[in-house]
Order: C-alpha cells, then sequence, then structure tokens
C-alpha cells in the first residue's frame, strides 16, 4: 500500500503510483520517471524510490 500524501511534506503522490510503477517495470529510469511525473521534491522522491510492498514481504517469510 503506497500512502497518499508524502510524510514529510504532505503532497498528494498517491495517485501517480501506479504509472511509476508501470513505467519503471517496463524499464524506463526512475529518476527520468519522477522528473516526468512532476515529482521534484527530494522527500516525495524517496517515499518512490523507497516503497516496499508489504504484500511481498509478508509471504517471503511464510
Amino acid at each position: 500500500m503506497f500512502p497518499i500524501r508524502c510524510f514529510s511534506c504532505g503532497k498528494l503522490i498517491g495517485d501517480k503510483w501506479e504509472e511509476y510503477i508501470r513505467r519503471v517495470s517496463a524499464g524506463e529510469n526512475p529518476e527520468d520517471v519522477l522528473d516526468l511525473l512532476g515529482i521534484e521534491r527530494y522527500c516525495c522522491r524517496r517515499m518512490f524510490l523507497s516503497h516496499v510492498e508489504i504484500k511481498e514481504v509478508v509471504s517471503m517469510r511464510r
């Protein structure tokens, strides 16, 4: 579950998550994708680059 808002600044970022994942999965550079989506603040970029899907973590431990 990706957060709706940035934890640091409160900017709305949740609506850009699906597009980000689609493009990065297709092989695009994450830095370029964030630039194209208008994610400029370091705190918001961190939210995308460091996100780990909790579903995957939980399923690996079983």
